[in-house]
């Protein structure tokens, strides 16, 4: 697969229920990305960060996103389901894709579904990572009220991504996600059964390596809630970064895939790095002499001469 282009949508029968979902990358790890409250595997490309955040990952890993039952690209169904029928869902997709035994990456309220789903299938997990989770819901029946009212309108952004709340494109794209991701009666129902969610007596019972990553200044998660999970689960190791944004793709990403990387590897790669050498050393082919003055100025400078004279 050519590094620019997308990978195909293909689907996994759950029961009698389509779950969409998609692969990249082949590496000799495989990482199941658990989604939040709501997703579209294909729209999400629109979403600035998020391919380049899965092209990372999947330059160690082979990477599966889904759509969960009634979202995205998946069948819709008459009700929300419940917390033990999503995560067979996923057990569907691993049994699609071939994979025995996986890297469960829980993102938000992924997080307590990856954390049921390691604590009933051990050996089926090697390792599990939660990024902005919790292990218990704290919505109201106010809030569900209020989000149903703005469903479509990109209102989401403030709690997401609200470092681009004044961005104009930013929130119509987040309007669209929604639209296209769940309805609003969709959202109030999944909303409504997210209200139950508490694996608090679960966690004690992983026995899975596990990394829980949280950023300080989550506007939709507060801090808080993660180390609470990461302090249920035995031996669990947290990462507190200082700041960014509750979605994984935006703020600092070459600290939290290079955290993953280590975790799941035992190794840390500066892959942005690499890719910067590259783009250097194309920058670079049509200039006279470009070698010579690269040597007399420095990678830096010389850098800086390069794209100076591409202007």
């Amino acid at each position: 697969m050519s590094d620019f282009e997308l990978p195909d949508t293909r689907y996994a029968l759950s029961g009698d229920v389509h779950i969409a979902y998609q692969t990249m990358g082949d590496g000799p790890v495989d990482i199941i990305l658990v989604p939040g409250v709501v997703s579209h595997v294909e729209f999400m490309h629109e979403l600035p960060g998020y391919t380049s955040f899965l092209r990372r990952l999947a330059t160690f890993a082979r990477v599966t996103t889904f759509d969960k039952r009634g979202q995205g690209l998946s069948d819709r169904v008459s009700d929300a389901p419940p917390l033990e029928q999503r995560v067979d869902d996923f057990r569907a997709v691993m049994e699609s894709i071939g994979s025995q035994r996986a890297v469960l990456l829980g993102f938000s309220e992924g997080s307590p579904m990856s954390a049921f789903f390691a604590a009933a299938y051990p050996e089926r997990v090697s390792q599990l990572i939660l990024f902005g989770g919790f292990a218990r819901s704290s919505s109201t029946e106010e809030a569900i009220l209020q989000r149903v009212k703005l469903w479509g309108t990109g209102a989401m952004i403030k709690g997401v991504n609200p470092s681009q709340a004044t961005n104009k494109e930013a929130v119509s794209r987040i309007a669209k996600f929604e639209r296209l991701s769940a309805s609003p009666g969709a959202i109030r129902a999944y909303m409504a059964l997210n209200r139950m969610i508490d694996v608090t007596s679960i966690l004690p019972t992983v026995r899975v390596p596990t990394l829980v990553l949280h950023r300080r200044t989550d506007a939709l998660v507060p801090v808080e809630r993660g180390r609470e999970l990461a302090a249920r689960i035995p031996e669990a190791k947290f990462i507190e970064y200082p700041d960014g944004d509750h979605l994984p793709w935006a703020g600092d990403v070459e600290a939290v895939v290079g955290d993953i990387r280590e975790f799941v590897t035992g190794e840390r790669e500066s892959s942005l790095s690499d890719v910067e050498r590259v783009l250097t050393t194309v920058l670079f082919t049509d200039i006279v002499d470009s070698t010579s003055l690269a040597g007399e100025m420095g990678d830096q400078h010389g850098r800086d001469f390069s794209i100076a004279t591409m202007r």
